[in-house]
């Protein structure tokens, strides 16, 4: 009997028929490592959180040091605890000047319930846009605003005061009206396998939100702290929202979600009621300390101005794929669609047995994910990209 995994089947609650199982005992760098010996290259970094690799001396140190004074105390927004406060600091020096207050939880789903409740509350308005196959989180109030009904009709019903608006498509920013409290957005669309808008279209966006006293939620979850060549994504477009919601990469490897936004509108969720948002393990101390570690680092060595080129790379090596229909690229966050979600299916199982970890999208199940750490190197990529190569020419020609 394989112990460990019995167990995992066992007790812990699944998410699907069939989890990669993978039993990893280790990690570092691009790399993890598997009780049956056999080594993995992580290009999805665990889903666009391990953006500066596995098993960072500098995180490390720095969870140690902050365990050694103290973890949870109190929930969250009673106590001042050095790590939360040195966090958002850092964090707002890095963003616009409206954009100066941090609201710490848990997660990325999280972190859009807090921003759904904050836009409600200050505009006291009830109806939320957000996009055709958007995802942004599975709890009820993100499952609410998610962009496909596949994965929202049985558990119906969600919250009222919802619709779509189809991404990149100027002509539907009509739908934001005087009575729209908030429109919930990705720069680059993730889960639905990696979709480049234009460059006009958040202008207008922007502009029309401004118009209609509609607040401008951004998602950047899966596309912050330089996954997409930029610090933030936002950046690329020159706008900025009246709510940020980042998760991911920012814990450094912990779980850590944020909104956020100018102080004068946080401020509405202290106040009628008193403790408007309230959670008793946002902001861990832990996490801060990680997050704080992980965000020195990304400062000082500015691997975001590495992405491009390792993208390019990327694009270049895989551009001749047998059957690829087409690569898309925001930086390293990118996606090789094929012909359907089966071909994908065989090159990703294939993949795993070569020692190369990749994934599937939610809303483009045919497109495989590649969205390496980003310190991957040079030589990492060739390696993995000609172990894709060999892949998909071996199923091609069957």
């Amino acid at each position: 009997m394989n112990y460990p995994r019995d167990l995992f089947f066992r007790h812990v609650a699944q998410t699907s028929p069939e989890p990669l199982a993978l039993e990893i005992v280790s990690a570092n760098g691009s790399k993890l490592f598997a009780a049956d010996g056999m080594e993995y290259l992580d290009f999805i970094s665990g889903i666009s959180v391990s953006n500066l690799g596995h098993n960072h001396p500098e995180i490390n140190a720095a969870v140690i040091e902050q365990v050694n004074k103290h973890t949870h105390l109190l929930v969250y927004g009673e106590f001042i605890q050095s790590a939360q406060t040195g966090l958002a600091k850092l964090l707002c020096s890095l963003l616009p000047s409206s954009l100066n207050n941090v609201y710490f939880v848990n997660s990325g789903a999280e972190a859009i319930d807090g921003a759904l409740k904050l836009a409600k509350r200050s505009t006291g308005r009830f109806e939320i846009l957000s996009c055709r196959n958007a995802y942004h989180g599975s709890s009820t109030g993100p499952l609410s605003i998610m962009g496909s009904e596949e994965y929202k009709t049985a558990f119906r019903p969600l919250l009222p005061g919802t619709g779509l608006i189809a991404f990149n498509n100027p002509d539907e920013l009509k739908c934001i009206t005087e009575k729209t409290a908030a429109v919930v957005i990705e720069p680059f669309q993730a889960e639905a396998g990696v979709r480049i808008p234009d460059n006009e279209y958040f202008v207008a966006l922007r502009k029309r939100c401004d118009e209609t006293g509609t607040l401008l939620i951004l998602d950047e979850v899966q596309t912050g702290f330089g996954r997409t060549g930029k610090m933030f994504a936002m950046e690329h477009f020159g706008i900025v929202p009246d709510i940020l919601v980042l998760a991911k990469a920012l814990g450094g490897g912990f779980p850590l979600g944020a909104f956020v936004a100018n102080e004068s509108m946080m401020k509405n969720l202290t106040h009628h009621p008193v403790l408007g948002h309230i959670t008793t393990f946002g902001g861990h101390p832990v996490s801060c300390a990680a997050a704080l570690a992980s965000l020195k680092v990304m400062v000082r060595e500015k691997y975001y101005l590495q992405v491009a080129e390792k993208a390019k790379l990327f694009r270049s090596l895989l551009a001749d794929l047998p059957g690829l229909i087409e690569f898309r690229s925001a930086g390293l966050l990118m996606a090789a669609e094929f012909e359907s979600f089966e071909t994908n299916q065989k090159i990703i199982k294939a993949l795993l047995s070569q020692g190369v970890l990749t994934d599937w999208f939610l809303f483009s199940p045919q497109s495989m994910r590649l969205a390496p750490p980003l310190i991957i190197s040079e030589d990492e990529v060739r390696f993995g990209c000609e172990k894709i190569i060999k892949v998909v020419k071996s199923i091609h020609q069957k």
